[in-house]
């Protein structure tokens, strides 16, 4: 299977090059030329395998020039051993007859994106083998609050790799900026901007598409790519949990072999949402992907109306992971949904990045309202529905997954639709502690606790185990508290790179 870019459909590559390279040299982002199938029966055969099983099973589709050994070996060593604290890296969790929560934080960071980039760094350092790369691969990550302490924790120490992660300063919760200015490892560096996410991703972008950069760095045996879900190593082992959780589904006789689904995500930058779309695509049973945002609501407005416009006022909320105006992997379903045009997705992002705006086409427009439904929910109505899950379930959600919850309870009350519904759980609550507590009536109890004693307030309200990877976080030195201007992120990757 070849690759090829959402802005330049002549190129054609292997899947390694497209992990290693991570963005395409024109802007553009590597998506598979064709879309491998996975039939009921296939899907009925994987049921029951472990999570590394089903893992290998479905990547080895997309990875075809990687032998099935070095895809298992990857994901063995991704999801093994003593990762993840349980026996499923993504468990399960029914909170009533249509509503199952799928845990996705059960990694080392104790959010979503561990799923994908614990197997990343395997991806890639088998990539740069098959391709012969003998230079220090640079990864270059802009993140709203859980991809950048994940990739640190992915690439730590990991050979023939350098990682800087940008972050916005004031954009982040406590619990995410301490994991991240406290990361061990030789081979890591973390700074904060003054800005917000879409500052930092789009600086992170001008230093991809600059070939004088380029140039530059690769006189000193540096290359450039990337852990952000712009790298398709990073988005294909997100489709893998929703054909999982269909699996789990089939064995606890939730549902019989060939069942509709509907999937309900909390997303700012897409690419969690794609990653199902992409499951769809595959062949697994769904019948309408929920896109649920906080009230940076852009992709609701753009589900709703076809015109995807950034000229808006941008909110610091709760659900920080989802304040996002510029929502990259939106460009990879554009793509899909035009036939695959590299003209017209070119001329949306051009369009994009002169005004601000563009309006899709009436055929990807009616597509959109085909496949998805969108809706948003503020801080106040996340709140209320972290209490009212609590109250109901006695489930303790964290601020992006109530989103969702919120979002889905919506679309029930909208639709009538009562398809059992896959709901996509992005965060441990403890990552978020003081909003969890707040929105459970516990500010009294509150007063005066730092983040560690607000950990154990959270475990006692709960009646669940603080994550280690959070418990431990009290006893380590802060190696990195340095903030750069926006425009001056290329400065610091050069002093991380001397």
């Amino acid at each position: 299977m070849k690759y090829t870019s959402t802005r330049n459909n002549s190129l054609k590559i292997d899947s390694a090059l497209a992990i290693k390279q991570g963005l395409s040299t024109e802007g553009g982002l590597f998506v598979p030329e064709e879309f491998p199938q996975i039939s009921l029966e296939e899907i009925e055969k994987i049921a029951k395998l472990s999570y590394v099983e089903k893992a290998t099973y479905i990547l080895k589709k997309f990875l075809t020039d990687y032998k099935v050994k070095e895809v298992r070996e990857c994901a063995v060593k991704a999801y093994s051993g003593a990762k993840f604290d349980k026996r499923k890296p993504a468990p399960l969790v029914k909170l009533s007859d249509s509503e199952f929560v799928l845990e996705l934080w059960h990694g080392p960071t104790c959010a979503f994106k561990d799923m994908a980039l614990q197997i990343l760094p395997h991806l890639l350092t088998t990539a740069m083998a098959k391709t012969g790369e003998d230079k220090t691969v640079v990864i270059l990550v802009a993140t709203s609050g859980d991809t950048g302490k994940a990739a640190l924790e992915g690439f730590k120490d990991v050979d023939g790799t350098k990682i800087i992660v940008f972050y916005p300063s004031d954009g982040v919760s406590d619990i995410q900026k301490l994991q991240m200015i406290t990361q061990e490892g030789k081979n890591v560096c973390v700074s904060g901007i003054y800005g917000n996410f879409d500052d930092a991703q789009t600086g992170v972008k001008t230093i991809f598409t600059d070939n004088e950069v380029k140039e530059k760095l690769l006189n000193k045996n540096y290359v450039l790519s990337s852990a952000n879900s712009i790298n398709w190593g990073r988005l294909a082992p997100q489709i893998v949990y929703y054909i999982s959780a269909y699996c789990d589904m089939l064995i606890s006789g939730e549902i019989t072999l060939g069942d509709k689904i509907n999937v309900c995500v909390p997303t700012g930058n897409f690419g969690n949402i794609l990653a199902a779309y992409y499951a769809m695509k595959m062949g697994l049973p769904v019948n309408k992907l929920i896109c649920a945002s906080n009230c940076n609501n852009i992709l609701t407005d753009f589900m709703q109306t076809g015109t995807y416009d950034r000229n808006r006022q941008f909110h610091t909320t709760i659900s920080p992971s989802m304040d996002i105006l510029i929502s990259s992997n939106l460009e990879r379903l554009l793509y899909d949904l035009s036939g695959c045009d590299d003209k017209v997705v070119s001329g949306l992002m051009n369009e994009l990045r002169e005004t601000g705006k563009y309006t899709v086409p009436g055929n990807i427009f009616e597509q959109i309202r085909e496949f998805f439904w969108a809706g948003c929910c503020d801080d106040y109505f996340t709140k209320e529905r972290i209490y009212k899950v609590k109250e109901r379930h006695n489930y303790t959600a964290d601020t992006h997954t109530a989103v969702a919850l919120d979002v889905y309870n919506q679309y029930k009350e909208q639709t009538g639709d009562n398809t059992k519904t896959v709901i996509a759980s992005t965060a441990s609550p403890y990552k978020f502690n003081e909003s969890v507590l707040s929105a459970l009536g516990k500010e009294s109890e509150m007063a005066n606790k730092d983040d560690f004693e607000l950990l154990e307030l959270l475990s006692k309200v709960s009646g669940t185990d603080i994550p280690k990877g959070l418990k431990t976080l009290k006893n380590k030195k802060i190696r990195f508290n340095n903030v750069c201007d926006k425009n001056d992120m290329l400065k610091a990757v050069e002093k991380f790179l001397k």
